[in-house]
């Protein structure tokens, strides 16, 4: 390959990537958020070592930089008591709407980083979320100019 496609320093080293961005917000982690992490943490570790034996720094440049956003995350993990209280929506909640377009949903409200809205999690600092989080059943939130009505909390 011609080195004008690699990202090599001066050295002949590569060039280590520029960090992941960090959100701002508190890191609230549910108990299964916490694995998550662990466990990301475990397969980059491994992937690591791979990658070491196998001589690739590009794909240990990409490795190293997803260990320090984990890590990081780890050490600001914030784990939340699940939530006791099912006459409101806290983090932790799942919450059934209903749309008013007859469209039910069922959202589970966690962290950044394990919410997976095509799974039903949905990140607390989401616009759903946040027009969740203190309602009641029975309550309306508009989100997007339409609005849906709690019909479960669980």
């Amino acid at each position: 390959m011609s080195k004008a496609f690699t990202k090599e320093d001066a050295e002949g080293g590569v060039e280590p990537l520029p960090d992941r961005a960090i959100s701002p917000h508190p890191n609230l982690v549910t108990a299964e958020g916490l694995r998550l992490i662990e466990r990301t943490l475990a397969a980059l570790e491994r992937e690591r070592s791979e990658a070491q034996t196998a001589d690739e720094p590009d794909l240990l440049a990409r490795i190293n930089r997803d260990l320090r956003y984990w890590l990081a995350r780890r050490a600001s993990a914030e784990p939340m008591p699940a939530p006791q209280d099912r006459g409101k929506v806290h983090f932790g909640s799942s919450v059934t709407i209903v749309r008013s377009d007859g469209r039910r949903q069922t959202w589970r409200i966690v962290g950044e980083d394990e919410a997976d809205p095509k799974q039903g999690s949905l990140s607390y600092v989401s616009p759903l979320a946040r027009a969740l989080l203190g309602r009641g059943l029975g309550d309306e939130v508009r989100v997007a100019g339409s609005a849906a009505e709690i019909i479960h909390i669980e």
